[in-house]
């Protein structure tokens, strides 16, 4: 669902349900007598309103007061106008907490790798993204916040040098972490990560931060995990557990509800 509670006059009024709502109605501009161009501030005003009424009344749906829920007709009428695919205002209500800049700076790089590995259906997509959403805290981090010290000596991460753990600290959409594993994301991309200041690359270029992700989704076998829709699975190969499970399953049900329409 793409918003979590009541919007409009008397609603919770959530930060990012209205924003959501907002997007659904600009994106919904041109149809049942709507045209909008609403600010997307995430504040619940005459704008909104003045918007969402004559949305509803074109589209057949009365609502007293302006107020539409999670699952109510208005919330149906406007899912059924959306465009194909994934746009950039849809990865922006899926990417919740996201700014306008951060989102800008990454769908092109997130569109390119949906198709250089092969997460070409919506099903596939909303679970990528479900999953890079929590990773990233929405886009915000590339690069692990610890230092990466207690990844020292880990030779099962290929950690056998001197500051390896610090140096291949967990970076990327879906972390790239150990010597290892930078080795192996190095032949595939034929370039090496090891030397210099390579390794802080994953994080830094907005290309490789992205497509790092779809790498490991891709090499781990997640589309094929994706299409059972095993989001446990999928969270526990990317985890190594259930961590930030609900939170994931909150992106996911979004994700669905924006590209399976």
């Amino acid at each position: 669902m793409c918003i979590s509670n009541t919007v409009g006059d008397g609603g919770k009024n959530i930060p990012a349900d209205v924003r959501s709502l907002q997007f659904l109605l600009n994106l919904n501009s041109g149809q049942h007598g709507l045209t909008c161009k609403l600010a997307i501030d995430g504040a619940w005003g005459s704008g909104s309103r003045a918007a969402l009424k004559v949305f509803q009344q074109g589209a057949g749906v009365t609502t007293p007061g302006a107020l539409v829920a999670p699952g109510d007709p208005t919330i149906a009428a406007l899912r059924k106008g959306l465009p194909a695919g994934l746009t950039v205002e849809k990865l922006r209500i899926i990417m919740a907490t996201a700014s306008a800049s951060r989102v800008a700076e990454f769908y092109q790089p997130i569109v390119d790798v949906l198709a250089r590995y092969d997460i070409n259906t919506p099903l596939r997509i909303a679970h990528f993204l479900a999953q890079i959403a929590h990773e990233s805290g929405c886009l915000v981090y590339t690069e692990e916040l610890a230092s990466g010290a207690d990844y020292e000596n880990r030779a099962n991460l290929g950690n056998t040098q001197a500051g390896d753990g610090t140096r291949f600290k967990g970076r990327g959409l879906i972390q790239l972490t150990g010597r290892a594993n930078y080795h192996q994301y190095g032949l595939a991309c034929h370039r090496d990560f090891e030397k210099g200041d390579a390794p802080s690359l994953v994080s830094t270029d907005r290309g490789l931060a992205v497509d790092v992700a779809g790498w490991f989704w891709f090499t781990r076998g997640l589309n094929t995990l994706a299409d059972a829709d095993n989001v446990k699975t999928i969270t526990q190969k990317i985890n190594g557990g259930f961590n930030g499970l609900a939170e994931r399953i909150a992106y996911l049900e979004r994700a669905k509800w924006l590209l399976m329409s």
